[in-house]
């Protein structure tokens, strides 16, 4: 096997032979950490640590004042302005049912727009972090989850994030981990080609490492977890990314600083912002998160202080801590709300906070990044997964010894979802309010004593009002994020000038309003499965920037179009007055099928870029790791390690064969009289095949992977001839 290597950025690729497994082993020896597993029902308080820097355990509590205070104070005040809204006259039961389904969904946006004012007076007089680190004392391993992703992507990213951090001279603190849950046997031969390359590449102080597993049991969460338990004592801390991921060696090496000056931290959780980002869709998204999501998360920072929350990845672990108090137990019953724990991250959170340790955010650090799905259909898969492990913390939210703020980031969590069937049963209520007032037969005389009669009706002027002060709460935080854009000269340059940036904002404006019927039938539907019992499975995520077909796109929206355009001719044959009200959603979902093909499409979004439309200042002024990643990423992709046959590509090269079952685990003995099917359907198969083109051709992916599992399947696929009669 040839790869292409080189070992210093400009340097000319060569073509050499593979730095095999077998001389230096793929992962290092283990050095075990024991993960008990945690209980929800019992724990006590005397198990929680005592700080060791007490002075430092500041709760910020004239910001939790402000942030919960002020949204109750908002919330009051929308409540009882809606209350005169609907009791002009006589209230109904459905007008008491708008009152009520107003006041939740009302609280939702109210509380994000008090933690969003907090987030933009912390932003405005913020000066960022200041000094370099010098010098680090621990060992920490940066850890990469991947499961059938693409290799050319995931390697390269990796490799551009250790140039990155080797360039800032601390390098040696810092080993790095590939662990695959990989179920595709073409995508698993080709991880291993791929880190066979990278070795090559890096030379024997490599430092990187990768292990298969041969079960992805407990999905994610499994998969760190038998890292840590593994090979988790040699590290002190562990930055945990996604296949996505992307962080500079300057962001990493002051995440490892900031948890050694603190002994307390257990978590900390940098803010990844999107990028590399191309499809319209995914650059509303790259855009959003930019210039509105340094608002919302510094806010959230602020208020949280060190009770807050881990999103999963781009984040530095105290590696013992974790091991000590995360281990995830499962949940009793099936899933959807049974089984093992789906949103992991949240739990880890809370787990590691209970016991002491603490949990927070540096929203300030630059240098982290991630990427997003590129349409609307690819968010709405993820999405379903996400619904699912959120509404699976109720039943999680409760467990003893959470800390307050930690419950509220779970609710939070939860009512990110359910606000869709909350607004969707409103604009129920509304229609059906509407239509009660002009057919219902009015009940003109009470068995109260009255001089004229009552008539259900509402305050048209105080319910304009109340609209406005709604929209107004809902869009502030995206004017504070554009406005801390436009303040800063550099940001404001690098996305284009403030016109650009203007016109950026309403357009993500426009089309969010367009998208979010869309996306609240998807999330109502969504909840509706999980409430029905039904589980979503976990399938990988698909990351490239392209569309999807458009039979595909009919099928998926199809009923959103149909329930648009029922609605709409409702509406206006009730009331003109009321399909004005919900022109917005019935545009949103008439147009369901159309925006989800634009969503996907690859040239809106260039033809935007090229107009410098919804640029970020990362596209302005690219970061060095990105560049440098796009670079690795196209090399990788000359490989081919992603486009060939596993099995053959094992069968051509005996030195990759030598590395993989290297790599292999040692199998347990197998009991005399003990039959596996799949193993003896691919041990006859492979007897009977007379070329390597037979085995290929009739093995399916399932007998593979036990191929690919058993050294003496390997061996005896080995021995097939190229062709007949040789």
């Amino acid at each position: 096997m040839d790869v292409v290597t080189a070992t210093r950025p400009g340097e000319a690729a060569t073509q050499t032979r593979p730095y095999l497994a077998s001389q230096d082993p793929a992962t290092p020896p283990e050095n075990r950490l024991v993960m008990p597993v945690q209980s929800f029902r019992s724990w006590k308080a005397s198990d929680r640590r005592t700080p060791a820097a007490p002075r430092d355990w500041t709760t910020p509590w004239l910001k939790r004042l402000f942030v919960f205070g002020g949204g109750m104070v908002l919330t009051a005040y929308g409540a009882w302005e809606m209350y005169h809204v609907v009791s002009v006259s006589r209230t109904t039961s459905l007008q008491y049912a708008l009152l009520v389904l107003f006041t939740v969904n009302f609280s939702w946006i109210a509380l994000a727009f008090t933690s969003a004012v907090l987030g933009f007076f912390g932003l405005l007089f913020n000066k960022g972090p200041s000094g370099r680190v010098e010098s680090l004392k621990h060992r920490t391993v940066v850890v990469m989850p991947i499961y059938n992703e693409s290799t050319a992507r995931t390697f390269a990213a990796l490799c551009a994030i250790r140039e990155s951090v080797e360039a800032t001279g601390l390098g040696a603190h810092f080993d790095y981990f590939i662990v695959s849950d990989t179920t595709n046997p073409d995508v698993w031969v080709a991880e291993e080609r791929a880190f066979l390359a990278l070795r090559q590449r890096l030379g024997p102080d490599a430092r990187v490492y990768y292990r298969h597993r041969p079960k992805n049991h407990h999905r994610k969460a499994g998969n760190i977890a038998d890292f840590v338990t593994r090979w988790g004592g040699h590290y002190e801390h562990m930055v945990v990314l996604d296949a996505d991921s992307l962080m500079t060696g300057t962001c990493i090496i002051r995440l490892a600083a900031a948890m050694e000056a603190d002994p307390d931290a257990g978590i900390i959780q940098s803010l990844p912002l999107i990028i590399n980002r191309n499809t319209f869709f995914a650059r509303l998204q790259q855009f959003a998160a930019r210039v509105y999501g340094p608002v919302i998360a510094t806010g959230l920072a602020m208020w949280s202080g060190r009770d807050g929350n881990y999103w999963g990845h781009n984040a530095i672990i105290r590696t013992k801590a974790f091991a000590d108090h995360c281990g995830l137990p499962d949940l009793k019953g099936k899933p959807p709300f049974g089984g093992h724990v789906l949103s992991h991250d949240f739990v880890e959170a809370a787990l590691i906070r209970r016991a002491g340790w603490s949990v927070y955010m540096l929203p300030d650090l630059t240098g982290s990044y991630e990427e997003s799905p590129p349409s609307l259909i690819d968010v709405s898969v993820r999405d379903r997964r996400w619904c699912q492990g959120n509404l699976q913390h109720s039943r999680i939210i409760g467990a003893k010894g959470f800390v307050v703020p930690t419950r509220q980031h779970f609710a939070t969590g939860i009512m990110g979802y359910l606000a869709s069937p909350f607004w969707l049963m409103q604009l129920v209520v509304g229609i059906l309010i509407v239509l009660q007032v002009s057919y219902a037969r009015p009940e003109y005389f009470t068995q109260e004593f009255t001089l004229f009669p009552v008539w259900p009706r509402f305050d048209p002027e105080r319910a304009l009002n109340l609209f406005a002060l709604t929209m107004a709460i809902l869009l502030a935080p995206k004017l504070f994020g554009l406005l801390l854009t436009l303040f800063n000269g550099k940001l404001r340059r690098a996305g284009g000038g403030a016109i650009r940036l203007v016109i950026s904002a309403l357009i993500e404006v426009l089309f969010s309003a367009f998208f979010a019927p869309i996306m609240m039938l998807i999330q109502s539907g969504s909840v509706f499965q999980i409430l029905l019992g039904r589980d979503t499975g976990w399938n990988p995520q698909r990351r490239d920037d392209g569309s999807i077909p458009l039979n595909d796109i009919i099928r998926r929206h199809r009923t959103h179009t149909v329930l648009g355009i029922v609605t709409g001719i409702s509406a206006f044959m009730i009331a003109t007055s009321l399909f004005a009200w919900m022109s917005p959603t019935i545009v949103g979902l008439v147009l369901a099928i159309p925006l989800s093909w634009a969503s996907g499409q690859l040239a809106i979004g260039l033809w935007l870029k090229r107009h410098k439309l919804l640029v970020t200042p990362e596209e302005g002024d690219p970061p060095a790791v990105a560049l440098r990643a796009n670079a690795l990423q196209a090399e990788f992709d000359a490989a081919g390690f992603d486009d060939a046959d596993g099995l053959r590509a094992l069968h051509a090269d005996p030195a990759l064969r030598e590395a993989h079952e290297a790599m292999l685990p040692e199998s347990p003995p197998r009991r005399r009289g003990e039959i596996e099917p799949d193993r003896a359907v691919a041990q006859a198969k492979l007897v009977d095949a007379e070329t390597i083109d037979d085995a290929a051709i009739w093995l399916k992916p399932k007998e593979r992977m036990v191929v690919l599992h058993d050294r003496a399947l390997v061996s005896l696929l080995a021995s097939l001839p190229e062709t007949r009669g040789t």
